[in-house]
């Protein structure tokens, strides 16, 4: 996977990464923010030089690998390689393990949040009764409410593949009562003894 790097203006940036002071006469042109990359820390970097960027944001200068490590681990913190392709490469102190966790915390959390659309399916006879249609049309407008997409389909058996005019009706019947929050993707379709319709939840305004 290719290093994740963006130029930014310092005065936008934050959080980990936070802006150089302006104050300083040398500073760095590009920030380089990490994603989800193996970056080489502590001991693994063996640069000759390095530019070093404190826990604080702080421009530290430029020094050999060792020194930069020594600063780190005099503070406690790891030593992390951020741009390798910069001239010389750029590197940061910070407490890498506690950066890995909250990265990993994070995406987890914007996994749960995320909403995977599934497909439910009703399905009815020709024949059905009002009562048995009101119950299977209340459970799919619970489905479309929950923001998933519906198939609508209706079976023939026997001589109802006579009368499959009956099973479309229906199902224009069921879409109608849905009209208000979902969208008919087709017209009923019919495919061998089932006919069907698929029904898309409208976005909330």
């Amino acid at each position: 996977m290719s290093e994740v790097g963006q130029k930014r203006d310092f005065r936008s940036i934050s959080g980990p990464f936070a802006r150089v002071p302006f104050g300083i006469r040398f500073f760095i042109s590009e920030v380089f923010i990490i994603a989800n990359l193996t970056h080489q820390i502590n001991d693994e970097i063996t640069d000759a030089e390095v530019r070093l960027i404190g826990e604080d944001g702080a421009q530290l200068g430029i020094m050999s690998s060792r020194a930069a490590l020594e600063v780190a681990e005099g503070k406690g913190m790891d030593l992390v390689k951020i741009s390798p392709n910069a001239t010389p490469p750029v590197c940061r102190i910070m407490d890498y393990g506690k950066y890995r966790f909250e990265q990993t915390k994070r995406e987890k959390e914007a996994r749960r949040n995320q909403h995977i659309i599934e497909i439910k399916e009703i399905r009815m006879s020709p024949g059905i009764a009002d009562n048995d249609f009101n119950v299977k049309l209340k459970n799919g407008q619970k489905f479309l409410k929950d923001g998933d997409r519906l198939k609508v389909s209706v079976r023939f058996r026997g001589r109802e593949m006579a009368h499959t005019s009956i099973g479309e009706d229906l199902l224009l019947r069921y879409a109608a009562e849905c009209a208000e929050m979902a969208s008919l993707d087709k017209q009923p379709k019919l495919e061998g003894r089932n006919m069907s319709i698929f029904l898309s939840p409208k976005p909330n305004k």
